[in-house]
């Protein structure tokens, strides 16, 4: 449980999804976090297109240390699902504000 309370988890908002410059399997993400904006680098090229994914809400892992992901800053992780050849991003089931904390 302590290391669970250490992840700080957050409702974010995808504002615009772009394929990684140098890089197949992954999407570069710039999310809405309340009233900040952030860009995420997630390898879920395979499963989602950029234009299906903006507008959706959903959870990031926020404290972070940022990375470098070839060549791009990621600033947190998208949380996802996978089962074989299934992958689904966690969302909220209500429409949450992004910033919302999970608890």
């Amino acid at each position: 449980m302590d290391d669970f309370e250490k992840l700080d988890m957050r409702v974010a908002e995808i504002l615009k999804v772009e394929k990684h410059p140098n890089a197949d399997k992954l999407l570069v993400f710039q999310l809405k976090i309340g009233e900040e904006t952030r860009q995420v680098v997630s390898g879920i090229s395979k499963w989602y297109k950029p234009e299906d994914l903006v507008g959706k809400k959903v959870v990031m892992v926020y404290n972070l240390e940022p990375v470098t992901l070839r060549g791009v800053e990621s600033n947190g992780m998208i949380l996802s699902a996978e089962k074989g050849k299934m992958l689904s991003v966690v969302s909220t089931l209500e429409d949450i504000p992004s910033g919302a904390t999970i608890s």
